[in-house]
């Protein structure tokens, strides 16, 4: 049987946007064993992107100069990066064909120009619709986790990011999460704070500063358990995160607080109404240690009007797109290797 091996050994957030390529993948060669070399994490995710069909096998892959022998390859796929590290990680597997970006180091592969101002999503889906595979950037969908929600029907409210750039202060997380739970103190619909397990400070931190003590703090679940919650929840709060783009995933109704990064590059699709992006239209550097300076622009009536409105089952999403966000192109760098 032949083997297509895709590369994206990054991240949750990264491994949802390259959703519709690998569906993509799928598509084209539904015959193959497709391969995805990531992170071993991800597997509960990456069993969610094909559960009908013949599934996509997780080579565990912990990043770049990491891939471990592969399968005998017939295609390999540069879902990572522009190269050259990714591209040479792939060549290693000796693989019969490469798609990928163009990189002046492997001037014998041909491929489209990495661009920067490209949605993550699209960028993959481009790539492979120049090497004539059609995929659809809008097919971002999971499929329902097998594993039951710890909790139902709750407010998730997520206050970690894996740089400072893209964290919220604590404070005021803390105040929106006091002022929902108060909303809906009574009802079926608890107010929960999560986070990984080296977040634990953070998301406690944050619940106590609510009034609602460590017994709201859900952390250190594995990515199956934490899809499960984010997939039955009533509302998602939360910065430019993995969390926020499983959002996206499940459909459920969410809150995105972008800052150095534009929405137009990470963002949901804007023609989903019950996700809202709250953005102050400037672009930073996403990786530095502090809150950008845009995020911190960002008030905590803003967030509460935008989360109430969602849970009263309102459209906010018109006036936080055309007050907040902005249409233009970003020229903030690209992920690359």
């Amino acid at each position: 049987m032949a083997v297509t091996l895709a590369l994206r050994a990054l991240g949750l957030g990264d491994l949802l946007t390259a959703v519709p390529a690998l569906r993509a993948l799928r598509g084209a060669r539904p015959d193959d064993r497709l391969v995805l070399a990531a992170p071993a994490p991800l597997a509960p995710l990456v069993e969610l992107v094909d559960p009908d069909g013949p599934g996509i096998e997780l080579l565990p892959t912990p990043g770049l100069s990491a891939l471990p022998p592969a399968p005998s390859v017939d295609l390999a796929v540069n879902l990572h990066g522009s190269g050259p590290e990714s591209i040479a990680d792939l060549l290693a597997t000796r693989p019969r064909h490469l798609l990928t970006h163009r990189h002046p180091d492997y001037p014998h592969l041909d491929g489209p120009e990495w661009r920067n101002d490209v949605h993550e999503v699209a960028r993959w889906c481009e790539l492979l619709r120049w090497h004539g595979i059609p995929a659809d950037p809008t097919d971002l969908t999971l499929a329902a986790p097998p594993v039951p929600a710890p909790v139902s029907n709750a407010v998730i409210v997520h206050p970690g990011a894996a740089f400072g750039a893209r964290r919220w202060p604590p404070e005021r997380f803390a105040a929106v999460t006091r002022a929902l739970a108060a909303d809906l103190a009574g009802t079926d619909t608890p107010v929960l704070v999560t986070g990984s397990e080296a977040e634990r400070p953070l998301a406690t931190e944050v619940a106590v500063r609510a009034g609602l003590g460590t017994s709201a703090v859900l952390a250190g679940h594995d990515l199956g358990t934490l899809a499960a919650l984010v997939a039955d929840a009533a509302l998602v709060v939360c910065g430019d995160t993995g969390v926020g783009h499983l959002a996206t995933a499940f459909g459920t109704p969410s809150v995105l607080l972008f800052g150095p990064t534009p929405p137009s590059r990470w963002g949901p699709p804007a023609t989903r109404p019950q996700h809202v992006v709250l953005w102050a239209g400037t672009v930073g550097d996403p990786h530095a240690p502090t809150p950008d300076a845009g995020l911190l622009r960002l008030t905590v009536s803003a967030v509460l009007d935008a989360a109430r409105r969602l849970l009263a089952g309102g459209d906010p999403c018109r006036t936080a797109r055309t007050g907040i966000v902005s249409p233009s192109v970003s020229s903030a760098p690209a992920t690359s290797d």
